[in-house]
């Protein structure tokens, strides 16, 4: 042992003191640990005197007098202060964990860091990465959890273009904005159209994408075939370009009158014998914009499906599919029982992220025709997903931040449940050995 037991010395009261930040640390010993705990609770105490409770007054409210108030600015003070709180709390039960923990230690005779030395010289060799990992958490608070809590909050209000601060005070309508996407017939209808197609689009087009990749991974990692190194030049082609670049010029060849698709290849294809295919209304007619956007985004997708399954393929032992061409399976059974499942087990995550992607994949709706053409009611296109309906919501000439922020919660449930039930279902995580 490194100090003399104190038998009598008791953690139940070290953590009773340490109810006032500090006092179980000084009961301890621990001088310069108690100043800098008692510190921290005096400082939490002034700031919530001279700031706190006016913040979360004015969370409550959302303000009093229109014109000097701001909503807004009200909400997301009291959404910061609601963070410092907790991160109060949390330093809080830690400090009484702490001298709890340290009182033990006294008890048995164990080594407890008095000095500001040894204080020092313990935190620099036992505790040294959390001091590099509580910036990144105190980062990540601020930088992620604090938008998602004003995005929550915001979807509990009633701010749209008619309660726009300072002039006017927006307030608090609980479920108004939820039930109004479910039971409002103009919303409701919408949503229904909107939600059905981003589910279509989801699964047709990164399901495209992941078949081309992996078919032309599987094709191009064939022994007979020449010029691997061309191919795959060619097939990442489509990933070397920037996408913005590639929808906007996609989105000129489809044009229905001066586009290539229409001008050029179609005529082309018509002169084969016994095809005759009329002119397609690629941008004008909602399902043949949809079936175009689907093709768009298997161009784009499937290169990086390609270069994932590629190396996959490259660690596949040969001697399985020559174990399983002596047993007599033919290029399909061997490609069903040795290559997919192999695929499957290494790049389950990444399809998952896939599908979670195009679920929100704005730039392809927003970029080859703007969710057009026509309307879905709500101030949706026909052919909008539901993020692209949310930047509509959030920029158009009479905005409805309230509802994109609901909307922007529903989607964020569904990607979340659907990419955690797949992830369970296929152990994606898991880090035991099979």
């Amino acid at each position: 042992m490194d100090q003399l037991a104190k038998p009598n010395h008791k953690p139940g009261t070290a953590r009773m003191l340490s109810i006032i930040p500090g006092l179980g640390q000084f009961y301890n010993g621990q001088l310069i640990k108690g100043i800098l705990f008692l510190a921290i609770a005096i400082l939490f105490i002034y700031e919530m005197i001279t700031y706190g409770i006016s913040a979360f007054t004015g969370l409550i409210t959302l303000g009093e007098v229109p014109g000097e108030d701001h909503s807004l600015f009200l909400m997301i003070q009291g959404t910061i202060q609601i963070l410092v709180t907790v991160i109060f709390v949390t330093f809080y039960f830690f400090n009484i964990y702490d001298a709890g923990k340290v009182a033990k230690n006294r008890k048995l005779g164990l080594k407890v860091n008095e000095t500001f030395g040894e204080l020092f010289s313990n935190i620099y060799l036992n505790g040294f990465p959390y001091l590099l990992i509580i910036p990144a958490y105190l980062f990540m608070i601020f930088a992620i959890v604090f938008p998602v809590l004003v995005t929550i909050f915001m979807a509990f209000m009633d701010y749209d273009f008619m309660t726009t601060p300072p002039f006017n005070l927006i307030s608090w309508v609980g479920m108004e904005n939820f039930a109004d996407i479910f039971f409002l017939s103009t919303f409701r209808d919408a949503f229904f159209s909107v939600l059905s197609w981003t589910i279509i689009w989801t699964a047709c087009a990164t399901t495209l994408q992941i078949v081309l990749g992996v078919l032309t991974a599987v094709v191009a990692n064939q022994k007979f075939i020449k010029g691997k190194r061309i191919f795959g030049v060619i097939f990442l082609l489509p990933w070397a370009v920037p996408a913005f670049i590639t929808i906007m010029t996609f989105s000129n060849m489809f044009n229905d009158s001066i586009g290539a698709i229409n001008t050029q290849v179609i005529p082309f294809i018509n002169n084969l014998p016994f095809v005759n295919i009329g002119l397609i209304a690629w941008k004008t007619n909602p399902f043949w914009t949809k079936v175009a956007i689907i093709m768009i985004q298997g161009w784009l997708g499937f290169p990086y499906i390609y270069v994932m399954v590629t190396s996959i393929l490259q660690s596949i032992s040969e001697d399985l599919y020559e174990a399983a061409r002596i047993d007599g399976a033919n290029a399909i059974q061997q490609f069903k029982s040795i290559t997919l499942p192999v695929i499957l087990s290494v790049a389950a995550p990444i399809f998952v992220t896939q599908y979670t992607g195009n679920f929100n994949n704005f730039s392809m709706i927003y970029l080859f025709n703007d969710g057009g053409p026509g309307s879905a009611g709500g101030g949706a296109g026909q052919t909008d997903i539901l993020i692209s309906w949310i930047y509509k919501l959030t920029t158009s000439g009479t905005p409805q931040y309230s509802m994109a922020a609901a909307l922007t919660l529903i989607v964020s449930l569904v990607v979340i449940s659907v990419s955690l039930i797949v992830f369970k279902r296929t152990n994606a995580f898991s880090m035991e050995d099979v």
